[in-house]
Order: structure tokens, then C-alpha cells, then sequence
């Protein structure tokens, strides 16, 4: 009998384990991790954090509240953007700003990436439109916007306003992209946003830039409503050029 009862017992389902003391959940660390990176981030793309200056993981840690844990974790995932890089016995470092040469590589492969989705975005042309137009809307609004406040104020528009600005802008290419119905080229084409962003951060393209752009942007829409397959291509092969000459000539 003893055996018996020993072999219903070892059958028996194990009782499940008591949560650990103080254990955190994964979805709220992982939050604090990503409020941590935007932070950082921040710092990085608004050049508050120079480049060459060290991003110590116990100060950075005072300064934003937190434990050295989500720091060092964020300092890691910035690490694969190529903003910042890992010196040996000295830490993490800003990175120096995309050579001409980098540049050049980077507009490259915006190009292949974003001629593309345009290819692709054609077929799907009745459905993007409405969208597309919809985000050159917000585009034409924010560099307005922009406009306005350094006519009123006679100074260079804040940076807050232009960063609104570059994310309209870029909500317009993103928008083609996601039309293209590949989630490989929109995840690149994500992974790469740091880098342009940080690019546009390094060189005044200033207003008559930022006109210049509204003004692709509205050639690009027009070619799609056109109907032929052939112009929304071209058009945004010339957009991107015309971008990459901007950029190298200010930066």
C-alpha cells in the first residue's frame, strides 16, 4: 500500500511554483528599458550629447531616475544604430557624425530600399492615395508651422518644431513603404530612421530645405494620382537625390 500511495503521489501534477518575491514583471521593465532608450536617444539626436562625450551608465542612471540596468540595456540596443560605440576600458562614446563617404552608402541604400516600395505601391495606388495625401497634409502644416515661427520670431525655428517637421516628412515615406506590402523593407527602412534623422540633425537644411522637400513630396503624390506606373518612380528617385545633395552640401 505504501508503494501505491508513493506511486499516486510522484504521478501527481506539481503544484504550481509561488511567484518570487519582488520579481517585476517583464512588460513593465521592458517599458522603463524603452523610455530609457528614447531618453538617450533624445540627448543623441537634439546634439545635447556632443560627439566624442562619454555616456557614463552610473550617471546617465542618476540623471533619468533609474537603476544601471535599463541604461546599460538601452546603451546596448543604441550601440547597433552606430550613434554610439563601445571603447574599450573607457565605456561608451557619442559617435562621430556619418563621413561623406558613410553619407553617400546611406543615400544609396535609401534609394534602393525606397524605389522599391514604390514599384510595389504602384498596383495598390487607389488605396494609398487617400493616405498619402493625408500625410502630405500634416507634412505641408508642420513645415508651414515652421515658417511662421521664424518669421515671427526672427530667429532660426526651435528645435522641437523642426523635429516635428522631420517626422512628417518622414511619415510621408513611410507611408509608401508600408504600402508596398513587404514587412522586410518597412523593418529596414525603420532601421535606418536614426541614422537619416541624425543626418538631417548634423546639417542646417533650414527652411528653404525643408520648402524644397514639401514641394517633392507634392510631385511624388501627383505622379501616383497620375496613373502611370512609370512617374511615381521617377519622381522619388529625383526626390532622393535631391535630398542627398542638401544634405551633403550643408553637413
Amino acid at each position: 500500500m505504501a508503494s501505491e500511495m508513493n506511486g499516486n503521489e510522484s504521478s501527481a501534477p506539481a503544484a504550481p511554483a509561488a511567484p518570487a518575491v519582488g520579481r517585476k514583471p517583464v512588460v513593465p521593465r521592458r517599458s522603463l528599458r524603452d523610455g530609457v532608450y528614447d531618453a538617450i536617444l533624445e540627448r543623441l539626436l537634439d546634439g545635447s550629447a556632443p560627439q566624442g562625450s562619454s555616456l557614463g551608465i552610473d550617471s546617465l542612471a542618476r540623471e533619468l531616475g533609474v537603476s544601471p540596468t535599463p541604461v546599460r540595456e538601452a546603451l546596448v540596443q543604441l550601440e547597433h544604430t552606430g550613434l554610439i560605440s563601445r571603447v574599450a576600458l573607457k565605456g561608451y562614446r557619442v559617435a562621430p557624425p556619418l563621413s561623406p563617404e558613410q553619407l553617400a552608402e546611406l543615400f544609396d541604400m535609401r534609394a534602393i530600399l525606397e524605389t522599391a516600395a514604390v514599384e510595389r505601391a504602384v498596383s495598390r495606388a487607389d488605396a494609398l492615395v487617400p493616405e498619402l495625401r493625408a500625410a502630405h497634409a500634416q507634412h505641408v502644416l508642420r513645415a508651414r508651422r515652421v515658417r511662421t515661427s521664424r518669421g515671427a520670431q526672427g530667429r532660426p525655428p526651435g528645435l522641437s518644431g523642426l523635429r516635428e517637421c522631420a517626422a512628417a516628412d518622414w511619415e510621408f515615406h513611410l507611408t509608401i513603404i508600408r504600402a508596398s506590402g513587404n514587412r522586410f523593407l518597412l523593418r529596414t527602412a525603420e532601421s535606418l530612421s536614426v541614422r537619416l534623422h541624425r543626418s538631417r540633425g548634423t546639417a542646417d537644411v533650414g527652411t528653404a530645405g525643408i520648402a524644397s522637400a514639401v514641394d517633392e513630396h507634392a510631385a511624388i503624390l501627383a505622379a501616383f494620382e497620375s496613373g502611370d506606373p512609370e512617374r511615381p518612380v521617377i519622381a522619388m528617385r529625383e526626390h532622393l537625390a535631391a535630398v542627398a545633395r542638401r544634405v551633403t552640401a550643408d553637413g
